[in-house]
This record gives C-alpha cells, sequence and structure tokens, in this order.
C-alpha cells in the first residue's frame, strides 16, 4: 500500500487516517481515485455532501460525496460514497453481508480491525482491476463476507463457499491467531493474509473455471477434483509440511489441494505487488543481485507490469524486509523462499489477471447487507 500526500498541506497520509496531523483536514479515501483525499463541506449543497479541499480551487467542484454509514455510526470506516449512489455503504462496506453481535464490546474492536484488512485487499483487487470501484446502482461487486463470531454451539469456520467469505473474528485477537499459527505449523498468519487467501478461492471460480482455464489449471496446480475433505485429512494427519515441499510450493498448507495451492500462490501474488507498491512510494532503491542499484517500479503504473521485472525487484526487498525486523529482533516478515516451479505458478496468476476477460455483472445490494445477526442457515465454507 503507498503513503499518499495531503491535497491541502502535502503532508504524509496513511491509508486509514481519517484526519491530517499536519493541517488538521478531514480525509476520506474516494474509490473512483482510489486515493486518500483531503475533504471539506461542500457550499451550497445538503448536510453531509463533501468536496475534494483544494488549496487553489479555481472552478466549482465536480463531483460530491458523503461518508459511509459504518462511519457516521461506529467511525469504523473511511471510504466515502458518491452522492448519486443510492446504498449508504462504501463500495467495501457493502460487500459485507453478515457482522458478529456488536453489543459485544469486543466484537467491535474485532470487526473493525478486519474492516481494516478488508479495504486493504479491496484496494489491491481495484488496482488490479478485479473489483468495481463504483458499482451501479447501489450494488455491490467482488465477494460477499460474513464475519462471525463463534456462539455456544455454533463455531465459525474460516473459509469460501459459493461466492461468500467466512472469517471467525477471534482471528483479529493476537493470542487467538498466534495459537492457531503454531498449532497448525503456518509460519504466515494475519488478517489480511487470511482475506487474500480466501479472495483467491472466490476468484478461481471467476477467472478459472468461468473462464474455461481449468486445463491450464491443472497442468500447473494438478487435479482439483480429487476428494477435497479427504485430501485437508491426509494434509493434517501428516503434520502439514511434507517432506520436500519447498521444492514445488508456496507453503506448506498449499500441498493440501490443488485449490489451496492456487489460493496461497494467489495471496502470494497479492503479498508481492502489495509489497512493492509500497517500496515505490517510498522510492526505494535496491541493488539487483548481478546488476545495478535499480529504483523499485509501482506494479499498478502500467496496465499490465512485467512479471520477470516484479520478481526481479521482489526478492531484494524481501530480504531487506527481513533484515530489518531482524535487526528489530523480530521473525521474518515474509517467511518464504521461492522456488522456479512456485515462480512458474505465480506468472500463472499474474497472467489470468491481466488476460482479457469476460464484463461481470455488480451483485444487487440492500441496506441489510450489514444485519448483525447470526445466520440461520449458511453455505459451509472450504475450511483452511
Amino acid at each position: 500500500m503507498k503513503t499518499f500526500r495531503c491535497d491541502n498541506c502535502g503532508h504524509p497520509l496513511f491509508f486509514e487516517n481519517v484526519q491530517c496531523l499536519q493541517c488538521g483536514s478531514a480525509l476520506a479515501f474516494l474509490p473512483d481515485r482510489l486515493a486518500l483525499c483531503a475533504i471539506e463541506p461542500a457550499p451550497d449543497r445538503e448536510e453531509g455532501l463533501f468536496q475534494r479541499k483544494l488549496p487553489q480551487r479555481r472552478q466549482p467542484a465536480a463531483r460530491f460525496w458523503r461518508l459511509c454509514r459504518n462511519h457516521t455510526e461506529h467511525q469504523a470506516c473511511n471510504f466515502a460514497v458518491p452522492e448519486d449512489d443510492p446504498n449508504p455503504y462504501c463500495a467495501s462496506c457493502r460487500q459485507t453481508r453478515l457482522l458478529p453481535d456488536l453489543s459485544v464490546p469486543e466484537n467491535v474492536e474485532r470487526w473493525y480491525k478486519v474492516e481494516v484488512a478488508k479495504r486493504r485487499l479491496f484496494y489491491t483487487l481495484a488496482q488490479l482491476r478485479l473489483v468495481n470501484v463504483c458499482p451501479p446502482n447501489g450494488e455491490r461487486d467482488g465477494p460477499v463476507f460474513e464475519f462471525l463470531a463463534d456462539t455456544p454451539g455454533h463455531m465459525v469456520m474460516t473459509g469460501h463457499a459459493d461466492g461468500v467469505i467466512t472469517l471467525n473474528v477471534a482471528e483479529a485477537d493476537d493470542p487467538e491467531r498466534v495459537k492457531r499459527r503454531i498449532e497448525l505449523h503456518e509460519p504466515y498468519r494475519t488478517l489480511l493474509g487470511h482475506l487474500r487467501h480466501e479472495s483467491g478461492h472466490y476468484y478461481w471460480d471467476r477467472l478459472i473455471d468461468e473462464e474455461g482455464r481449468v486445463p491450464e489449471f491443472r497442468a500447473l496446480f494438478g487435479d482439483e477434483s480429487i476428494d477435497y475433505a479427504q485430501a485437508l485429512q491426509r494434509h493434517y494427519a501428516s503434520g502439514g509440511h511434507p517432506p520436500g515441499w519447498e521444492e514445488r510450493f508456496v507453503s506448506a498448507y498449499a500441498t493440501s489441494h490443488p485449490w489451496e495451492d492456487w489460493a496461497e500462490t494467489w495471496a502470494h501474488y497479492l503479498h508481492m505487488v502489495d509489497l512493492l507498491e509500497t517500496a515505490a512510494s517510498y522510492n526505494t532503491r535496491v541493488e539487483v543481485p548481478g546488476g545495478e542499484s535499480d529504483e523499485v517500479d509501482d506494479p499498478f503504473a502500467t496496465s499490465e507490469a512485467d512479471f520477470d521485472k516484479l520478481v526481479e525487484q521482489w526478492v531484494p526487498v524481501t530480504l531487506l524486509v527481513n533484515s530489518l525486523n531482524r535487526s528489530l529482533g523480530q521473525e521474518d516478515a515474509y517467511p518464504f523462499a521461492l522456488t522456479s516451479a512456485s515462480l512458474e505458478k505465480l506468472r500463472f496468476v499474474h497472467e489470468v489477471i491481466h488476460s482479457p476477460r469476460r464484463a461481470r455483472q455488480a451483485q444487487p445490494a440492500d441496506e441489510s447487507a450489514m444485519a448483525q445477526e447470526e445466520p440461520a442457515a449458511q453455505p459451509q465454507p472450504q475450511p483452511t
């Protein structure tokens, strides 16, 4: 994620900011611009409408926004909604269909953390042109999310099924997430990592199955028609770390089933482009092995980034990040080493994302999308 600059004073801004710490300007993320912008009340317009705050405005504002309902009611979102959009929720929040019981105090903080991670996922998907930043007629685009908490007799399993991503909000608690990371032998387990992984399952349906790429997929990842539940049982029964997995997979969990191999590889690709955009926004220069020092390129600056260039810059950037973490006494931020087989799978993900595809219809959405209740019945997600 890149850093932004305040429209009013030029001070650096971060994605989650709601106010500039330098000049005090109110801030909102404008999805159609994919930018965090200074805003001010729109003169001569109804209350609650805003325009961009520009220090030397030469002409009337061309567009107006209102703040997402989750900001006005819960201070839990900093995205804006176009004035003519009938949906009170922003393009990211309207993707969330079910929430945990917010009368439970700890669920409010958990929900906030999960939504922060989801907005970061939304930004990356939007940069890759995988989700519509301004769906028409109040509709939503992309996966549907259900963020739920365990209740007596009902344990929530994180996973994906039929376009719905379910996340147990207990993953927002650091102790619980670390506990599960150790129990499941996963060196990298974060909220954003979860959402990126599960979005991979969603886009397998959209970009592989629906686009007729299954034969190409199987040539690299294997036959996904093998029994999924049995494959996971075998994976966990073996301890989760089959010998030699590092030679062909991005993670040990990727060995469990071709669908999980794809989802793990997809998540790694999103890690790659997001981290490189961050490095580029800081004008980072890296020394490529065997070459000269080179400035990191923004992977979203062109319509189709060169994959070999991404990898060439990714390796030294991750080495730098891990070295910085070790200097602070922390574990590696990126505890993986990519082999040639893993890189070929990543290249496939890259090519699928950037290849032409059919236009998809946005999904209808209404105000009930943010219902704060447990579902009477819900699809069983794929466990991950």
